[in-house]
């Protein structure tokens, strides 16, 4: 009777959850994937037509394009900043409390988070003053300044904008954790190289860098899934142009079922664009799993007895 009882309590204690993740995450993917096999549109009726939806994603040549764009967009912001500069920021500032102390190096991590702290339609106004075609723009008032011509960024350099603008942004999450794992290594190790007269990038190349391994990797598939989901940034700044060159395919989805006046409101292959960005998803987290052997990360540690 304690047994069931206890059964019970943990039941009781657990049902709040459960019924949340029922109701806002098992439903609706449930819906979702039925839906995919309609060709439901603003009318909202259930028609199942099979797999033609799937079918027809084989042979849309936007998505063709799309999908290049989202490989451009995901791995050109992941290596330049979510990782890469993510990491030069936690060197920089980890050298900085190193020499300094604490408090600069605070100060400077606190305004590479400021705008993960704003709200994004807020932090696209201003890239967009920063990006204005017209001499009115940060960057073209520069270039004003020097006697040259405005450049239209956007036009000119759409990948580009997006991946610089979404990386600022990524590379503090990367921050933050490349600088916590830099600090929590013992300082014996910096020491023992020090002795042997290794300097401060060797200290990095050797030390830093091999007992921050999972730290970088875990970065790297994280950030790797956001982005195949993210465009709220691509919307605000080009919509997705000129001429789809800044389409991703969350975007693309988007933009299938609610994409403003033009959009075709084709809800049953926007679901479909949505399940194959999930597949996309699945199979990038295995092959992160296995080639970077996450399971070694989660395994009970050996510890030897003598």
């Amino acid at each position: 009777m304690t047994k069931k009882r206890g059964h019970f309590m943990i039941f009781l204690l657990l049902a709040p959850a459960l019924l949340i993740t029922l109701t806002f995450y098992l439903v609706p993917g449930i819906l979702t994937g039925a839906m995919s096999f309609t060709n439901m549109d603003h009318r909202l009726t259930w028609n199942f037509v099979g797999f033609s939806n799937y079918v027809a994603m084989f042979k849309d040549t936007i998505l063709s394009r799309v999908f290049w764009n989202t490989i451009l967009y995901v791995f050109g912001t992941l290596l330049l900043f979510n990782v890469t500069f993510g990491l030069l920021i936690a060197l920089a500032t980890s050298y900085i409390a190193e020499r300094h102390g604490e408090k600069p190096s605070l100060f400077f991590r606190a305004l590479w988070l400021l705008p993960r702290f704003t709200p994004p339609i807020v932090y696209g106004v201003i890239w967009l003053w920063i990006l204005d075609p017209t001499r009115n723009g940060l960057l073209n008032g520069v270039l004003n300044w020097f006697g040259q011509k405005p450049v239209s960024w956007i036009s000119e350099f759409p990948m580009a904008v997006i991946v610089l603008t979404n990386g600022v942004i990524g590379a503090s999450f990367g921050m933050i954790l490349f600088y916590s794992a830099i600090t929590s290594i013992s300082r014996e190790y910096n020491w023992a190289a020090a002795v042997d007269g290794a300097g401060w990038l060797h200290r990095i190349r050797y030390v830093t860098l091999p007992l921050i391994r999972w730290p970088l990797l875990f970065v790297t598939a994280y950030q790797t899934l956001s982005l195949l989901t993210s465009y709220e940034y691509i919307l605000i700044l080009t919509g997705g142009g000129p001429f789809y060159k800044t389409t991703v395919w969350s975007l693309y989805a988007y933009n299938e079922a609610f994409g403003g006046y033009y959009a075709s409101y084709r809800f049953g292959y926007a679901t479909a664009l949505t399940l194959g960005l999930v597949i996309v998803s699945i199979i990038a987290s295995v092959i992160y799993w296995r080639v970077f052997r996450f399971r070694e990360m989660m395994s009970e540690p050996k510890i030897e007895v003598i």
